[in-house]
């Protein structure tokens, strides 16, 4: 039965309350009078619920469908505005005892190279992200007790956060690993991360099963029920997602914001994220073995939609997806996006022969740090670097308390100039500072609180001057 603040998978993922909404929404996609009612709700961006947002995705009335996007662009604008943040994934072993289907970190691969970073080898992978210009990275690992314990991981982040390298510091670590216990959970926490993410895959229980045969991955309901326990240890902001491509997208769309509404019932705060991947060619891996795969007009709306649906929660799309795909989706919803990214182990200092690949999936946007960053701006973006809200403490339901407000606008936007004047100053070509600085000058006035304001363009003049690390 569904219990939207039970602790138990299957109940806040409840299979029945999943199908029954999909049927009401097929029932009624091109009800004109009710799908023009849940976009009006939608103006209050007070977010939907799981069932009204799924009428949304399934309409076909090519009008209300242009509506839509138009509500989806302008929430966008009114919580993120033009600020895009950058992050980079950092691969620290690919040494996996899980079976997923979908994964060439499966442990039946036996001619992946296998990997595992040491810590000199971790510090010569973050003095190169930091030389292209990253502050923030998303650590990544395969499941494997012995070969990535938690201590191998705590390590690590110490060893991330200890690093200065010229006018180079990481200064936010977002960790993506397996689902583990309340106490490593606190351990993380203790450690000073970010956001801790966990991608769920498919919520359909069938088709996760399927999908993971073999390993601790396996177990539907511990993985499912990780992000109760994140929270319970103390990390108060956490990324959800699913792979879309191995099941169904209406069915995993429509629970994963029953997963978002059950964290908000539960703990009063919902997913800080929330990621798109879609599934791609990798070491042994074809997507042309998954036949639920989505062409880029259901993407782009799926991204819509959830702008709409959770309009407090960032939306994450990384370099899985071309050029052109992020481009169209940036303007609807997404607010964060990798760059430069390597998915291999080690891949940021010795790119791999193709021969000895180690990664986890192919990278489909190969461009630089500094193209993405002048590519952004081109396109009237604000490029930010920004790690100020988990510094100072603004996270969970304080960090949404701001954005609901619309107080963050007064932390965000001069927190991103500054970033990025840091980026222009000491990583940028010529050209992309020269039109980062254009940008700057246009984007201060646009601070609506005058004392802030005034006391940002002071410190973009210092950080001119050659200080670092500004924020509200």
């Amino acid at each position: 039965m569904y219990d939207i603040k039970s602790s138990i998978a299957t109940e806040f993922i409840d299979d029945t309350e999943v199908r029954e909404s999909m049927a009401y929404a097929a029932a009624r996609k091109n009800d004109r009078g009710l799908v023009s009612a849940i976009l009006d709700k939608a103006r209050d961006c007070r977010g939907l619920s799981h069932r009204e947002a799924l009428v949304l995705l399934d309409c076909t009335d090519p009008e209300l469908n242009e509506r839509l996007f138009a509500e989806a662009m302008e929430i966008k604008q009114r919580f993120y505005g033009n600020r895009i943040v950058l992050f980079a994934p950092l691969y620290l072993s690919n040494y996996c005892v899980n079976g997923c289907t979908y994964c060439p970190y499966h442990f039946k691969n036996k001619h992946i190279a296998r990997k595992k970073l040491t810590q000199e080898e971790i510090r010569a992978e973050v003095i190169a992200l930091q030389d292209m210009g990253h502050k923030r990275l998303a650590l990544e690992t395969g499941e494997h007790p012995t070969m990535n314990p938690i201590e191998y991981l705590l390590e690590s982040i110490d060893t991330i956060y200890s690093i200065r390298h010229k006018n180079g510091a990481i200064r936010r670590v977002n960790v993506n690993i397996a689902a583990t216990t309340v106490e490593n959970y606190q351990k993380l926490k203790n450690a000073g991360i970010g956001t801790y993410i966990l991608f769920q895959e498919t919520y359909d229980k069938k088709q996760y099963e399927e999908k993971h045969p073999t390993g601790p991955k396996s177990n539907y309901a511990y993985h499912t029920e990780a992000m109760d326990r994140a929270m319970k240890g103390g990390i108060d902001d956490v990324g959800c997602g699913v792979l879309f491509g191995l099941s169904p997208y209406r069915y995993d769309f429509t629970a994963l914001l029953m997963h978002a509404e059950h964290l908000e019932a539960a703990f009063g705060v919902g997913p800080h994220t929330i990621s798109v991947p879609r599934i791609r060619r990798a070491d042994d891996i074809d997507p042309l073995m998954f036949t639920n795969a989505i062409d880029d007009e259901t993407f782009a709306k799926i991204v819509a939609v959830l702008r709409i649906a959770v309009p407090y929660t960032g939306l994450i799309i990384s370099t899985r997806e071309s050029q052109a795909a992020r481009e169209r989706v940036l303007k609807l919803g997404v607010s964060q996006i990798s760059g430069a990214s390597r998915t291999s182990v080690g891949g940021y200092v010795n790119p791999e022969p193709e021969e000895e690949n180690s990664s986890q999936f192919d990278v489909v946007d190969n461009r630089t740090l500094d193209e993405v960053v002048n590519w952004l701006m081109r396109l009237g973006y604000v490029p930010s670097f920004c790690t100020a809200c988990y510094r100072e403490g603004r996270t969970g339901d304080r960090f949404m308390s701001l954005v609901k407000s619309g107080q963050i606008v007064n932390c965000c936007h001069p927190n991103a100039l500054m970033t990025l004047k840091e980026y222009l100053e000491d990583y940028a070509s010529p050209e992309t500072r020269e039109i980062g600085e254009a940008l700057i000058a246009r984007e201060l006035p646009k601070i609506p609180n005058e004392k802030v304001r005034l006391i940002a363009q002071e410190h973009l003049y210092e950080l001119q001057e050659g200080k670092r690390d500004f924020r509200f």
